[in-house]
């Protein structure tokens, strides 16, 4: 199967982390064949004084063909990079070493209380949409979203600024 995921870091070495991201999947059978450059972003959401993000977003072809399994991979990987989401210290929403989220899986929709493809924000957030469209500037959503429509549709108040090369693939 082959899914396009997003990954993100605020803390620590972040492009390390989001290399980290990459090689923990690739030795779990999600292999990364493309990456978008990496980019520096604006946090959004329910927490904005915290720091800037680092981003990429990556083609990766999967062993994992069940979405849900997919996901208990991705959670082991950001486990073992320090993602945490529980403790004295957890602030959801807040800094983070790693996030990696399941963005598209091929043209599947998958729903659960776990997990939901296409992820359920993708359309409203420029920090996925533009590092999506590096890789494939035709790609749609399962039900035939343009997700360039959906970026030029968005306003250009959310800061993307490119940061660096692609991420390395595997092998």
């Amino acid at each position: 199967m082959r899914v396009h995921l997003g990954l993100g870091s605020n803390v620590g070495d972040r492009r390390a982390l989001l290399q980290g991201a990459v090689d923990g999947l690739a030795a779990r059978g999600v292999v990364t064949v493309a990456s978008s450059s990496t980019y520096e972003t604006d946090p959004v959401g329910e927490i904005l004084d915290q720091p800037a993000f680092l981003n990429a977003c990556v083609v990766a072809e999967s062993a994992v063909a069940d979405p849900e399994a997919l996901l208990g991979v991705v959670k082991e990987v950001e486990r073992e990079l320090g993602r945490t989401t529980s403790g004295p210290d957890y602030v959801r929403h807040g800094p983070r070493a790693i996030d990696v989220d399941v963005l598209l899986a091929g043209d599947r929709a998958h729903r659960s209380e776990r997990l939901s493809v296409p992820h359920p924000a993708l359309l409203e957030r420029r920090f996925v949409l533009i590092p999506l469209l590096e890789l494939d500037f035709a790609l749609t959503t399962p039900d035939g979203v343009r997700l360039a429509d959906a970026l030029a549709a968005l306003p250009v108040t959310e800061g993307v600024r490119r940061a660096g090369p692609p991420l390395a693939l595997p092998g």
